[in-house]
């Protein structure tokens, strides 16, 4: 498995220098992160963000012009809080880097799973998939960072906003569970067929990431790779507020 991670880094004019800003991302552990991926359908990584990286995110919450669309969840039965989504990513360094940083050892897990399911491929480089995005006409970006504060929560979904969907995406929490907030944890649903669904809950800490997929991940079974769907959501805040960024790596029509 470790052979399927070791490639030069993508070109395509992916930044580089990524790690400088963001360490994490140079020790992060992929096989071992796509192996729970494929064994639980969900993996969890180690810190991505230390505290004031967080904070700085949390503070383009309240910065409008660094926004495309506001959307208040209660008005559109999505659960109870508030989102919005980056009107340009790169013009937030550490939103840019984590989603640069990010895409190409994703991308590689994307496209073993595509070839079990006889799916399309995706490209190496995030550039070169947001112009196929783009020439499908999918311009706006998706990156986005959430805000609950006490009974906020979010129903189950999938974030596809178009025809073409890069299979994975991560969230990473902002704040600090049981000190900034309490309940909140993530949550998963899985739909196996001919079977019960499987609910899957999450809590991760300050500044860690979870990687999911978006609507649907290969499960091997008798006759081969089958799709099961999965849907995510979040539980309701008990107190304080939750702060999540979501990057999303296709983009919207």
């Amino acid at each position: 498995m470790d052979a399927l991670f070791d490639l030069p880094p993508a070109g395509g004019g992916e930044p580089h220098t990524v790690t400088d800003a963001l360490p994490a991302l140079a020790g992060l552990d992929w096989p071992s992160l796509y192996e729970r991926l494929c064994r639980d359908g969900v993996a969890l990584t180690p810190a991505l963000l230390d505290r004031e990286q967080c904070e700085e995110l949390i503070a383009t919450f309240d910065v409008p012009d660094l926004f495309r669309s506001t959307v208040v969840m209660e008005r559109h039965g999505f659960g109870r809080g508030t989102y919005k989504y980056y009107a340009d990513p790169a013009a937030v360094p550490l939103v840019r880097d984590l989603r640069h940083g990010l895409y190409p050892p994703l991308a590689r897990m994307a496209n073993q799973w595509a070839a079990h399911l006889g799916e399309r491929p995706f490209p190496a480089a995030l550039d070169d998939l947001h112009a196929e995005c783009e020439a499908g006409g999918q311009h706006r970006p998706t990156p986005l960072i959430l805000r609950y504060g006490p009974g906020g929560h979010a129903c189950l979904h999938q974030d596809v906003y178009g025809d073409l969907v890069f299979p994975l995406q991560v969230a990473v929490l902002l704040n600090e569970p049981e000190v900034d907030f309490t309940g909140g944890e993530n949550v998963f649903v899985e739909q196996r067929p001919r079977s019960q669904s499987r609910a899957i809950v999450v809590r991760p800490g300050l500044g860690q990431g979870i990687v999911f997929p978006v609507r649907h991940r290969p499960v091997r079974g008798p006759r081969g790779y089958g799709r099961h769907a999965m849907r995510h959501g979040t539980n309701a805040v008990g107190s304080g507020r939750r702060n999540t960024l979501g990057i999303i790596f296709h983009h919207a029509r």
